[in-house]
């Protein structure tokens, strides 16, 4: 089997988001973006030793599992949704059952209460960030969400349904006039043009609207008609704020060097569980507010008692989960990196009527030594990358007996779990709870315990062959390098090319990760500035 090579058949084993195995007579093929049961060709793009990845060319068969009777009109072409096409009851056994696998690769007894849907499967996302660009090369303006497998080419996305309605009408409305306006879009490449991303939040709950217009300083036009023109939308919900962020960043994020309120304010307020939060921009608050109910209720639930307790709720957001907590406990610390989220979740507390909350801004492996209270309870939600692992050193190390772990990516869950048993923690209780539905994402509670180590009873097996060692190295792992060097200098690293890095500064690597095959094999050296890109986001995690 070689790369270039197509080959047909139907996908078996299916592994967590949405990558399949097409099992042929010639060997088997990873493919992403399958559904369990299709028949499909696949090109081969990929040989690393006895492991094959390939992309699909042609779905020849649908799934039996595919029989939805109104999935949305951009499924396939959009990258948001995988599993559109599949009634909802079956994507809650997809994920039920590969969330449980994944757990039963590390935990040997613990007890798995299922899997919690999403009080709404279709309308629930409360935030979109649609981009501005063209569906092909050269092609007219498009505003939407990035095509499948493309880092260029946007889908209009002009009857979502993962939003409410106001979303595409907004959305609609605004392509239309920036189109009759003549305005360019943001080209990667050659860093020129105005209009980048299109931020849209809604609360579920209120109905209140906060749209942000984000664009380079490159032009500079009157914005006023623009503002105008959303305000006069037959809109269910209610617009209370209209924003224009500059941002003249490299990378593709959104990020914010100023931000203009063109009308109204900058922040909206939505309700969970009885408490109600204001949001800004670009601070995190779950995307699904009813599942997010579902959600916080469960960890409340695994959180248990906590009167008299000192409570560090980690990687906390605006504050959503200390803030359910801090009624019940003597105090709740929480610690967030993005500073404007610290300031939202000070404020929520002060409008809730809550003294006992202190927030901190900062990373949590720097700033986790210099708490003055040690906790007597843990709550994690970290990041999809799950936790560094010098932090979940400095975490393990309070030793607290009771620790409530929220992660929305089970890979990296699995992963840290792994480092907690081996610590003395004991798996008691998980439930998944579906809060991204049609798409291959869910998010997982687990209540961890102190115990004593026991080999009797701790098992931990990885598949060398299957699993990405690199995530286990000492420091940051390469998918969260790499996403810093895209976000800090516009540029795109290979892990090749960190393992060369690596290397150069003395760091550890995978005794066999990414040498060449033979003494002659010639590799790709990494470019100057890509190297200096690289080791300054080794100083960032602390590991040079």
């Amino acid at each position: 089997m070689k790369k270039g090579e197509i080959y047909e058949g139907i996908i078996e084993k299916f592994d967590f988001p949405d990558k399949g195995t097409l099992v042929t007579e010639s060997g088997k093929i990873t493919v992403k973006h399958a559904l369990p049961g299709q028949k499909v060709s696949v090109m081969i793009t990929k040989k690393r030793g006895g492991r094959l990845e390939g992309k699909i060319v042609e779905v020849v068969e649908k799934s039996p599992l595919e029989t939805a009777e109104k999935p949305c009109v951009h499924f396939g072409a959009c990258g948001g949704c995988i599993y559109q096409t599949i009634p909802y009851e079956k994507q809650l056994e997809i994920k039920e059952k590969q969330v449980k696998s994944l757990l039963d690769s590390v935990c040997d007894s613990y007890e798995f209460e299922g899997i919690l849907g999403s009080p709404q499967s279709g309308g629930y996302r409360n935030k979109m960030e649609f981009s501005f660009g063209d569906e092909f090369k050269d092609g007219p303006m498009a505003l939407g969400m990035h095509r499948r497998g493309s880092f260029y080419d946007v889908v209009t996305t002009t009857e979502c349904q993962i939003v409410d309605p106001d979303f595409c009408e907004i959305l609609k409305a605004s392509k239309e006039y920036f189109e009759k306006l003549g305005l360019g879009f943001y080209k990667k490449m050659q860093h020129t043009g105005y209009l980048r991303h299109l931020l849209v939040r809604r609360a579920v709950k209120t109905g209140e609207i906060l749209v942000d217009l984000v664009t380079t300083s490159q032009e500079d036009p009157d914005l006023k008609p623009f503002a105008e023109l959303l305000l006069s939308l037959p809109l269910s919900g209610r617009i209370v704020g209209i924003l224009h962020t500059w941002n003249d960043s490299l990378s593709d994020a959104v990020k914010n060097d100023r931000t203009d309120i063109l009308y109204g304010q900058d922040y909206f307020y939505e309700e969970l569980l009885g408490l109600k939060f204001k949001i800004s921009p670009f601070s995190f608050f779950q995307t699904n507010s009813l599942g997010a109910e579902v959600l916080y209720d469960k960890a409340r639930s695994y959180v248990g008692d906590t009167k008299d307790m000192v409570v560090f709720d980690l990687y906390s957001g605006t504050g959503t989960i200390a803030q359910m907590i801090a009624p019940v406990a003597k105090k709740v610390v929480g610690v967030e990196i993005v500073e404007e989220a610290v300031e939202a979740a000070k404020e929520n507390a002060r409008m809730n009527g809550l003294d006992n909350c202190e927030f901190i801004a900062g990373d949590v492996l720097k700033v986790i030594d210099d708490i003055g209270e040690k906790p007597d309870l843990i709550i994690l939600d970290p990041p999809r990358d799950g936790i560094h692992p010098k932090a979940l050193g400095k975490i393990i190390d309070y030793g607290v007996k009771r620790i409530v772990y929220i992660s929305c990516k089970p890979t990296s869950l699995v992963r840290d779990l792994a480092v907690f048993q081996e610590r003395g923690y004991q798996v008691e209780k998980v439930c998944a709870v579906d809060m991204f539905p049609g798409t291959g994402n869910v998010e997982t509670v687990v209540l961890l315990s102190k115990g004593e180590v026991d080999s009797k009873k701790i098992r931990v097996e990885f598949s060398l062959e299957d699993m990405d060692m690199s995530e286990f190295q000492d420091g940051a792992t390469y998918t969260q390098i790499k996403d810093y060097v895209l976000e800090h200098s516009g540029l795109k690293v290979s892990n090749l090319y960190i393992s060369q890095i690596k290397r150069k500064c003395g760091i550890e690597v995978g005794k066999n990760y990414n040498l060449p095959k033979s003494e002659d094999s010639r590799q790709p050296m990494c470019p100057p500035e890509k190297e200096k890109a690289i080791r300054e986001a080794f100083k960032y995690f602390g590991m040079i």
